[in-house]
């Protein structure tokens, strides 16, 4: 079989998605969840929208996964000052035990997958992804 870029890159994540999916169950968490917990991690509170626009996904698959989160007792929604019709997502303290959980896993599935990588590599690995990611961005932003 060929080896294309799309398939390389379908196989790696694919691969990836075989080690990670079945801990999800493990800690409590569903597919596309650890993500935004991530998110709250790093930039603290915030409304749905928010979530959705950083991860290029619609408000209402956000919605079903806050609520699903919201009732494993991970977050919480609290009522926006600024703005009273917003909710503003916050992390629970299980939500973060859970993401130093997933953390720790992800960084188990980062150093099978880079075995034999040299620190330059992962450096022009990761300049790499970002690249692709940056080139579809930019064209989608030109269709708009």
């Amino acid at each position: 079989m060929e080896q294309t870029f799309h398939m390389l890159l379908y196989r790696a994540y694919h691969a990836q998605s075989n080690y990670l999916r079945p801990y999800l169950g493990e800690i409590g968490l569903e597919i596309g969840q650890p993500k935004l917990i991530n998110y709250l991690v790093k930039y603290g509170p915030c409304r749905q929208r928010e979530l959705a626009n950083f991860f290029e996904i619609d408000s209402a698959a956000v919605s079903r996964m806050i609520d699903s989160l919201e009732k494993g007792g991970f977050v919480t929604r609290k009522i926006d000052e600024e703005s009273r019709r917003s909710n503003l997502i916050a992390l629970t303290d299980k939500g973060y035990d859970v993401q130093k959980k997933w953390q720790n896993h992800c960084q188990h599935m980062e150093e099978i997958m880079l075995n034999g990588f040299s620190k330059e590599e992962k450096i022009c690995f990761a300049k790499y992804l970002s690249r692709a990611y940056k080139n579809f961005r930019e064209r989608k932003e030109e269709k708009e």
